[in-house]
Order: structure tokens, then sequence, then C-alpha cells
């Protein structure tokens, strides 16, 4: 059985999607660009729209319980790989050892003219 997870704590999907689903032990997350959702605005930036990401998923695993220690997967999808080095040193500062599996790729483009968009999986 799955449940919808919703929080006004983060940005309000965009198109016909859930924040986040839970299924049994597991969460998962749709990706989150870098949308306050106190303006719903995306903020200038690489850094400060991962910094705004990770805050969102950080709200939407919030709002089952969960924390960022229970992130088991991310997939990080990047407008320019150059900026890996980047958010790499803003997302680790979101995590600690033993950091979740993840995935990095280069993506044409992203919602919005987002620079960076991150999922996960958590489980709890």
């Amino acid at each position: 059985m799955k449940k919808e997870i919703r929080t006004d704590n983060a940005p309000l999907p965009i198109g016909p999607y859930s924040q986040a689903v839970q299924s049994g032990n597991f969460i998962f997350l749709a990706g989150q660009i870098g949308i306050d959702p106190r303006t719903g605005d995306l903020v200038e930036g690489t850094e400060a729209q991962t910094r705004q990401v990770m805050e969102n998923l950080k709200a939407v695993l919030a709002e089952t319980g969960a924390t960022m220690d229970d992130v088991v997967r991310c997939d990080i999808h990047l407008v320019d790989l150059g900026e890996f080095s980047l958010v790499n040193g803003i997302y680790a500062g979101y995590f600690q050892a033993p950091y979740p599996a993840r995935v990095t790729v280069a993506s044409a483009s992203l919602p919005k003219g987002a620079r960076v968009e991150i999922a996960a999986i958590a489980t709890i």
C-alpha cells in the first residue's frame, strides 16, 4: 500500500506527481529543484539552488519523521557537470558516512531553468 507525503514546507509539485510516496518502509522522494517554498520562485545560482534542494528534501523527509540519515540513495541531475565539485561539496554537508548510494548525470535542461535536481530514497 502506498501513501502520499505532502508538506507546505517544500515546493508543491509543478506537475502530476507527489512530493514523496511511502510504500512499506521506503520513502521515494520526487526530484527537488531550488524553489523556495515561501515564494514559489527558483533561487539564483547553482550554490543557492543546491542548498535549497537539500532543505526541500529535508522538509519532505521531516513530514514522515525521517531525516537525511535515513536516505539510502540519491539521483543528481546537473545541467553542467563542471559544477560537480560545487554541488558535491554542499551535498556532502548534509550527510554522514555511510553516505547514500548515488548517481550523478548531466541533463540538457531541467524544469524552470534549474541548474540542479536531486531525488532520493529513504528507509524508515
